[in-house]
């Protein structure tokens, strides 16, 4: 199957530029997608623009990621309603490296003719100075041309700087450059970014009488109306120290029936028949969330790796009862912290724990997990009681620094729903 054909079924195909399919089907190309530096990490709504690219290296064309650190000092205006922060080269450099770590990821930079590779372009912009840009590349797109884009119109009645009108002959030139100096001849991106490419498309054939082609994917949204790639904490970052596995496998499992029918498409490499098949069996037993299992098991994986997965799994089936302590032992402080995030917590004093104190006098007194101890003793002589994952049976229990999770918690359980997090200071 073709690339283009690839993005269609996968409903990831939004603009094409006529003869574009054509192209891609005579033989290897080579193209590019433009990544933001704003961040030091990428987040999940850049993953449509890495799964493009991915599904371009399987085909066999060959892949760039542009990371923008030059464009990253002017801001693009493209579907924003303010100017976008500028950075410093040290910040920048900084945010690249992290960035090209998680690219790789997903695109092979060791396989021959249709290796990936990473370009920013601030090498080509460091020394090119504003007089010799305005001469060289101003003169061959008029103004008429720059303000019929969607992107400076809608900026337009609020006003927009120089530096925001410039960014199109800006992301036009990387574009020329990469024609000219290395063979691109296409350029992907979001809807968005429709107008800033076809720009670098207009630009090579007025310049040079170069003929160059574009695509673009759509926007995702989720039925509900919220915006895709947000969680309640804010953005879902593919870094594990700013977003962890569990928290990044959830939010994927958290996905609508709706909304799900997409992302396993987009954001997995299963074929049409393996999609199929798997929609064939969610809508026999829908409450097994087949597809939202699959979904966040493949990418949770890609993006992390398989323990990340594991642990997330295990995570998970501890707020569902099916954990063990083993299990929550082997959690990190990170993701224990995620996992129960939001449940009433009570601080201990830790030189208490190193001599030992009576279970009982631990959830009625010293916390407050219990009311009284009379409620304590009855539910704890009755089952309900859990420490760390375990049944407590014995009244005399003493509980220690030893039965410390990540050397600083206690996880206690009234019930089957009701967990306490005990923090030793």
């Amino acid at each position: 199957m073709g690339f283009v054909k690839e993005l269609r079924w996968r409903g990831m195909l939004h603009d094409i530029m006529p003869g574009t399919e054509e192209l891609l089907n005579k033989g290897s190309v080579s193209g590019y997608i433009g990544f933001d530096p704003t961040a030091d990490s990428l987040g999940v709504g850049n993953l449509v623009q890495m799964m493009t690219l991915l599904h371009f290296q399987r085909a066999g064309h060959k892949p760039f990621a542009l990371i923008g650190g030059a464009t990253g000092m002017v801001g693009d205006p493209s579907g924003k309603s303010q100017e976008r922060n500028l950075l410093d080269e040290k910040t920048l450099n900084h945010n690249l490296s992290c960035q090209r770590k998680q690219l790789e990821k997903f695109l092979d930079f060791n396989c021959g003719n249709a290796s990936a590779e990473i370009v920013n372009n601030f090498d080509w912009f460091r020394d090119f100075s504003f007089l010799d840009f305005i001469r060289d590349i101003g003169k061959h797109i008029s103004v008429n041309y720059m303000l019929a884009k969607d992107s400076v119109k809608s900026r337009l009645e609020n006003g927009m700087s120089f530096t925001e009108f410039s960014y199109q002959l800006v992301q036009g030139y990387d574009f020329y450059y990469l024609w000219k100096n290395k063979g691109l001849q296409l350029q992907m991106g979001g809807s968005d970014q429709w107008g800033n490419i076809v720009t670098g498309t207009e630009l090579i054939r007025r310049k040079d009488g170069g003929e160059a082609f574009a695509l673009t994917t759509p926007l995702i949204k989720k039925s509900d109306g919220t915006k895709f790639g947000k969680s309640e904490g804010g953005n879902v970052w593919l870094d594990p120290k700013k977003t962890s596995p569990y928290q990044f496998y959830q939010f994927w499992l958290n996905s609508s029936d709706e909304d799900v029918k997409k992302y396993i498409r987009i954001f997995t490499i299963l074929s049409q028949p393996e999609v199929e098949a798997l929609e064939a069996e969610h809508l026999l037993a829908p409450h097994n969330r087949l597809l939202q299992k699959t979904l966040a098991r493949d990418i949770t994986i890609r993006v992390h790796s398989e323990a990340d997965y594991n642990a997330a799994l295990e995570a998970s089936e501890l707020l569902f009862g099916k954990g063990t302590t083993e299990g929550l032992k082997n959690l990190s402080e990170d993701t224990l912290l995620a996992v129960f995030d939001g449940v009433p917590q009570f601080d201990i004093n830790r030189t208490e724990l190193e001599t030992g104190i009576n279970v009982i006098d631990l959830l009625a007194d010293k916390t407050k997990v219990f009311p009284s101890k009379g409620e304590a003793r009855k539910m704890l002589q009755g089952g309900g009681v859990f420490i760390n994952k375990g049944k407590i049976e014995n009244v005399e229990l003493a509980i220690g620094v030893s039965d410390l999770l990540n050397n600083r918690y206690i996880l206690a359980q009234k019930g089957k729903k009701n967990y306490f997090l005990i923090k030793a200071v």
